[in-house]
């Protein structure tokens, strides 16, 4: 059965503790390896990954084209406008064709029915590289970090600062697979997901939605921001001027524990989301957390492909 990798539940809780344990393993094994060279063992030697582009990228492309690359494999990248996907082509057809030329599809895009349709029509495994509904292979990295700077994830309290997007749609779908808590402070109009929400809650973990900043970081293990005006969004200045009381600043991380990390996926917008003392301090796991997307990328991959 073709393993697809569109949301974190289409793996499940012991498939993402696999990858979590596969990455922190690959990661020690490199040592001083040059970063170009594949791993030991290449086990996806003979293997290509065909990435369409339909958002800019920098971590997703870079992470994606090295793993390949350190896993002994090689990728193609596919700009959405330059090839005939942009042209009218159906995303069925696309991934009908793809699925004869590549061993596995990863695709940026928009809208996630599109990643949905690729998989429907694909017979190689489709993962995604972010759509407007989730991003499970940032969180994927995230809880990497998490892991890495050891904190254990159940029972963990994650507070979420500003856009209700789709990276808190995949953190919040986390939560309720291995078993950690999310309070959320968003302005009226920008939650997250509901029926992500909903299936966390079911599965007994804590989901809160606040208003108040200091009340979703109170004594929080993990503070969690992102951009405020995601790509191809409009109405900035409005939406602008909703999430400025959630800036994480000094003052806000001092709400929560002592030892706190704080995250942002990046790019990170400074001096809005968060200041440069919140970005650039001790408590702020933003490198690891990139480079961690390189790691996490791997393992979904060797997943994807059977190999996890």
């Amino acid at each position: 059965m073709t393993r697809h990798f569109l949301n974190l539940t289409d793996a499940g809780g012991d498939a993402i503790a696999a990858m979590i344990g596969d990455a922190l393993t690959r990661k020690a094994a490199r040592g001083g390896l040059p970063r170009g060279a594949a791993d030991a063992d290449a086990p996806l030697a003979g293997h290509t990954l065909g990435m369409i582009f339909e958002k800019n990228s920098t971590r997703t492309r870079t992470s994606f084209e090295m793993a390949m690359k350190q896993l002994g494999g090689d990728s193609i990248f596919m700009a959405a406008g330059q090839m005939q996907l942009g042209r009218g082509e159906s995303v069925a057809d696309t991934a009908r064709v793809l699925s004869r030329y590549v061993d596995a599809i990863m695709i940026r895009t928009d809208d996630h029915a599109k990643i949905e349709e690729m998989a429907a029509h694909a017979t190689v495994p489709v993962i995604n590289g972010l759509t407007d509904l989730s991003h499970p292979c940032q969180v994927i990295a995230d809880l990497l970090t998490i892991i890495e700077s050891g904190k254990a994830l159940p029972g963990l309290t994650v507070a979420w600062l500003g856009d209700g997007n789709n990276v808190l749609n995949s953190i919040i779908e986390a939560a309720g697979i291995m078993h950690f808590n999310v309070r959320f402070g968003v302005p009226q109009g920008y939650e997250p997901d509901a029926d992500f929400i909903a299936r966390a809650r079911a599965a007994g973990s804590a989901i809160t939605l606040t208003r108040e900043a200091r009340e979703a970081v109170a004594g929080a293990d993990i503070v969690v921001t992102d951009t405020w005006v995601s790509m191809g969004q409009e109405h900035a200045h409005n939406k602008l001027a909703a999430m400025a009381p959630y800036q994480v600043n000094d003052a806000l991380m001092a709400a929560a524990k002592p030892d706190a990390k704080f995250l942002h996926c990046l790019p990170a917008h400074r001096g809005e989301e968060a200041t440069d003392a919140v970005l650039d301090g001790p408590q702020s796991l933003i490198w690891e957390e990139a480079e961690n997307r390189l790691h996490a990328q791997k393992s979904v991959l060797l997943w994807a492909f059977g190999k996890l």
